[in-house]
């Protein structure tokens, strides 16, 4: 039987330095990668149309498109967003770095560089990007409604089940979307408050659509989960009335619905097991011991309401 033989990393190496050039080439090529090489900005666009590197070795000062514009324009191809990007360079001022890293690279790397520091960088940036691609992977199969953006509201990736969503809210392609004004400043808000997590946004011109934040899972990218609510509550009157939360009401309207308890997770976005503590507490709260019973309070308050 014979043994297929290990995929190469590609790595793509853009500086305007022969000597650079041929220090990493040597050195990735002895390190059991395949090497392409750019000497600026715009032949490194030209070389991604045709083949995705697994990294990006960025000079951050180059003549014509420097590197922090070149890594910004490569960071808004879907299919380049979550390639690392490490910038080599002689700068070492902060704002250099803050630079590098809000374009979107994942790592900063001083000239002259030191090849075994620079190999164990690649290493880690490597194995982060396969963990990364496996747990996306994890999430597309999981229907869940999850979707990143970056610090300008443009989005990343998202799971099939967010793609469709946003696709029939936005009217074309899901990758187009982008985060309008109201919501970059609610998310601005909820990066720097933990309790903002659990406080959901909507759309200006669709109440419907609700945007939940998770937490910053890379840098310039953060996790949003979405729901679409209507008509899936209890009127507020008649969960209030019983002593239901807002988030009771959804559970037991979905409930009513015919919806199972790995159904009602998923729709909003919940763990089973959180949704079978949610229904304990309506249980206790409508007097009831099963489902078949709850729903049916929830049916006639729906029809009294309607």
């Amino acid at each position: 039987m014979s043994i297929e033989p290990k995929k190469r990393d590609v790595a793509l190496v853009v500086d305007d330095s022969p000597e650079t050039l041929r220090l990493l080439t040597d050195a990735l090529d002895g390190a059991g990668m395949t090497v392409m090489v750019a000497l600026d900005g715009a032949s490194a666009m030209r070389i991604v149309d045709q083949i995705t590197p697994d990294i990006v070795l960025l000079d951050a000062v180059m003549p014509g498109i420097d590197g922090f514009e070149t890594c910004r324009r490569l960071k808004r191809d879907a299919g380049l967003a979550n390639v690392p990007v490490i910038f080599m360079t002689g700068l070492a001022e902060t704002e250099h770095i803050v630079r590098g890293l809000d374009a979107g690279g994942v790592d900063y790397v001083t000239k002259p560089i030191v090849i075994e520091e620079m190999l164990a960088r690649i290493r880690v940036h490597l194995g982060n990007a396969r963990l990364t691609q496996s747990a996306r992977a994890a999430l597309d199969v999981s229907g869940r409604f999850l979707f990143a953006v970056n610090r300008q509201g443009n989005l990343l990736w998202a799971t099939p089940q967010a793609q469709k969503l946003l696709a029939d809210h936005h009217g074309a392609q899901a990758d187009d979307f982008v985060l309008p004004p109201s919501l970059l400043q609610w998310l601005e808000q909820a990066k720097g408050k933990g309790s903002a997590k659990s406080q959901a946004a909507s759309l200006p011109d669709n109440p419907q659509l609700r945007f939940y934040y998770m937490g910053e899972t890379a840098p310039n990218e953060f996790l949003l989960r979405l729901s679409k609510e209507a008509g899936t509550a209890l009127p507020p009157e008649f969960t209030s009335e019983l002593g239901l939360t807002t988030r009771e009401g959804e559970v037991l309207a979905w409930l009513s619905k015919g919806k199972t308890n790995r159904d009602i997770a998923q729709i909003l976005g919940l763990s089973p097991r959180t949704v079978d503590k949610h229904l304990e507490q309506i249980y206790a709260k409508l007097g009831v011991e099963n489902r078949t019973a709850a729903a049916a309070i929830a049916a006639n308050a729906t029809r009294r309401n309607s």
